[in-house]
């Protein structure tokens, strides 16, 4: 009954179209093309356009899913999207030169919001009890180098295991390393949430979690390139206003019920029963979204140490300001520290 109650309430409250919200003789809203991996990370998203946060702040929000960090990379420095939500690491890695993927546009991204630090777990098959079970097993990434593959790798060597003794699979974002998991192509994966509570629904083996491992860890970020931010500032503080007013609101724990709908409502594999620990894991102060949307600088620190311990050739990457804009976010939320 409480989730039947929430999707009459959906139902009812259901937004009007972006055009519709805009106050009488205001400005038209300003497109912003999104693309994002599927996942937890958009539920700001999903709440800002319920709740009419993004028409507020003047924005309208296209959000696209990607199937891979190099689609989505390729694309962002060409053009094709405005924004991108993804793994810090995937910026750093294009921008360094060390990206996959071809594409003719010039890489200059930044990072100006913060959202998780990665909500990622490391998901096995159901005979699979501890890393060390991994040996001579073929485990699946998105990109072997870039994205989470480094945490993934500091994972297997921090259980005594090296890169010999185990396969990494270049699979594609979460759903398509959750259908390998569940096809048996792979025998394990990071999964971030809420793929990997779908899979230990399953029967999937739960290895551990990447924040407990590794400590402090930038993962989801809002980047763009630096001249599309410097020509639509206005739009850039209206996107991180909007979605400041949505993690206050999904936080709050008299929306809980809308927010569990809405993760169902947007995801084909949820359920009822499956969002409530989703919401909790969203919501869970040292291992789910930023609530103040603020960037981890320690947390991309530790982006950098890994990849320069695992990149070939080595590198030596120490300044994680150059891959940030703090400013912009200064103006956005001239109030938070």
């Amino acid at each position: 009954m409480r989730f039947i109650r929430a999707f009459l309430i959906l139902a009812l409250l259901a937004p009007l179209p972006a055009a519709a919200q805009a106050p009488a003789g205001s400005k038209p809203l300003t497109t912003i093309n999104v693309i994002a991996f599927a996942g937890g990370v958009n539920l700001p998203n999903w709440v800002a356009e319920r709740q009419g946060f993004f028409a507020r702040h003047g924005v309208a929000i296209k959000l696209t899913f990607t199937p891979s960090s190099t689609f989505l990379m390729t694309n962002l420095i060409d053009g094709n999207y405005d924004v991108g939500v993804l793994g810090i690491d995937n910026l750093v890695a294009y921008q360094e030169g060390r990206g996959d993927g071809k594409f003719t546009g010039t890489p200059d991204l930044v990072a100006f919001m913060g959202l998780n630090s990665g909500l990622l777990h490391l998901i096995a098959a159901p005979d699979v009890k501890t890393i060390a079970d991994l040996r001579g097993k073929q485990l699946a990434v998105d990109a072997p180098t870039t994205g989470f593959a480094f945490v993934l790798r500091e994972m297997i060597a921090r259980a005594g295991l090296t890169d010999a003794d185990v396969t990494y699979v270049r699979t594609g974002g979460g759903p398509p390393r959750l259908r390998a998991l569940i096809e048996g192509k792979q025998a394990a994966a990071l999964l971030n949430t809420p793929f990997d509570l779908q899979a230990v629904e399953r029967g999937f083996t739960r290895l551990g979690s990447a924040s407990q491992i590794l400590g402090r860890y930038q993962g989801h970020a809002a980047v763009a390139q630096r001249g599309w931010i410097a020509s639509n500032e206005a739009a850039v503080i209206g996107l991180m206003r909007a979605y400041g007013d949505a993690m206050e609101w999904l936080f709050d724990p008299k929306n809980r019920e809308i927010t569990e709908a809405l993760l169902v409502a947007h995801d084909r594999g949820m359920t009822p029963a499956l969002a409530r620990p989703t919401y909790e894991a969203l919501v869970d102060p040292k291992e789910g979204l930023y609530r103040n949307l603020a960037l981890n600088i320690e947390g991309l620190r530790k982006v950098l140490e890994l990849r320069n311990k695992f990149s070939t050739p080595p590198m030596n990457l120490t300044d994680p300001m150059k891959y940030v804009d703090l400013e912009i976010y200064q103006k956005a939320f001239p109030q938070k520290p």
